[in-house]
């Protein structure tokens, strides 16, 4: 019986643990910084994404704006796992077949992951 990893993972565990590395101090405005946030709700798609509002300059953001999971097809999940494996120092063969991705994908996502997790801002 082979058991699929990514089963194991809970989506709501990923999105709270981004959160808290994330923003240790509270959630704050990507944009502005301010901690004046309000919650608006959860993402239609993936139900653990928490989505934003900041209250000061009016920007509506989620857990994962401007980060490098941001407009990937790859669930969180997903880039959680390919992190844990990277830390075994599983080749990206290996992270392709156990995540069941292409080669072409585990390669992005291992680059994007040694680059780093936030975006920097251009100065």
């Amino acid at each position: 019986m082979q058991v699929n990893i990514k089963n194991l993972i809970d989506d709501v565990q990923c999105y709270k643990t981004v959160r808290e590395l994330r923003w240790p101090d509270g959630i704050v405005c990507p944009p502005c910084q301010s901690k004046h946030v309000i919650k608006r709700g959860f993402d239609d798609t993936e139900p653990a994404r928490q989505r934003y509002e900041c209250t000061d300059c009016h920007t509506r953001f989620d857990d994962l704006t401007d980060t490098i999971f941001a407009g990937h097809h790859q669930p969180l999940k997903v880039w959680v796992l390919c992190l844990y494996f990277m830390g075994l120092n599983v080749s990206n063969e290996q992270i392709a077949q156990e995540l069941d991705v292409d080669l072409s994908d585990a390669q992005q996502m291992t680059t994007q992951l040694r680059e780093g997790i936030i975006k920097k801002s251009q100065k």
